[in-house]
């Protein structure tokens, strides 16, 4: 009996060796794009729950805190730095084989998608290890911690607020930061590392449209009104965390609204406020 679209995705989900991993995303991607739409939301019945993603040994994960924190002026710096984006994008990868994984009862392309995106974050993966490779480094020379993935957990049990609070909060905060990151590495001249950005910048704005598109069509399932729900989820869920400056440019291009802008601008107000209150 073959393995299903959604067990593959459960499985390499399990794979601790990102090269492996992410040539399976893009078998897997292939073979989802072509596959009759039976078989892609057909729920995995013979692959156990996965609590977390396979990693390698290294990178060593550590407490946010004691992650060490070093800028673009040295070599040394960058390639934290790309340490650092690698890490994310590794667990991007994950984070688009769970959604294809986890949820249940969504359309076809629902499932083609989040493969798409899990498809594109081992891309950002291999060129952000190819340029630690470049100059002497690899995926795993330093720590990194694994708060990401806690936050994942905590959208597990419901596709609407994993739709609404990882591409739409989290993936959507790598837009506002990128621009600024890569003014930074000008002043240093590392033009490999801007490019690698650009690509992924690019590509981010398409998997945080893919995040919106299916918050709302989640929302619109539950006959809920997506923008005062994308404000609840946010109160509930990032009280205290939402911070500017916001990427107008990228968020846009993504699919907020001007009103959904307006709400984070406010929320952060009315943050800043109740602190300088305290």
């Amino acid at each position: 009996m073959s393995v299903s679209v959604r067990e593959q995705a459960g499985i390499l989900l399990r794979e601790n060796d990102p090269t492996v991993k992410a040539d399976g995303v893009r078998e897997l991607y292939d073979r989802a794009m072509h596959a009759p739409d039976p078989d892609v939301p057909t729920p995995p019945p013979s692959v156990e729950p996965v609590p977390d993603p396979g990693r390698p040994e290294r990178p060593e994960l550590v407490a946010p805190r004691d992650v060490p924190r070093r800028g673009p002026a040295t070599p040394e710096g960058r390639a934290s730095m790309a340490h650092s984006f690698a890490h994310i994008e590794f667990n991007a990868m994950n984070i688009g084989l769970d959604a294809c994984y986890r949820f249940d009862a969504m359309p076809a392309d629902f499932y083609r998608d989040w493969l798409s995106v899990a498809r594109d974050e081992a891309k950002h993966f291999e060129l952000l290890d190819a340029y630690l490779r470049e100059r002497g480094y690899r995926y795993g020379a330093f720590p990194a911690h694994a708060s990401l993935w806690e936050t994942v957990h905590g959208t597990e049990h419901d596709v609407l607020v994993r739709m609404a609070l990882i591409p739409r909060v989290l993936e959507a905060r790598g837009l506002d930061v990128t621009p600024g990151i890569q003014r930074k590495l000008a002043q240093y001249d590392d033009q490999p590392l801007i490019d690698i950005l650009d690509v992924i910048y690019t590509e981010e704005i398409e998997h945080v449209h893919i995040g919106t598109r299916w918050f709302r069509y989640a929302c619109e399932k539950r006959g809920v009104d997506p923008r005062t729900t994308f404000r609840e989820l946010l109160q509930q869920y990032m009280s205290g965390r939402i911070r500017g400056p916001y990427d107008e440019f990228g968020r846009k291009a993504a699919g907020f609204t001007d009103g959904e802008m307006q709400d984070l601008k406010d929320m952060e107000a009315e943050t800043l406020a109740m602190l300088e209150g305290k």
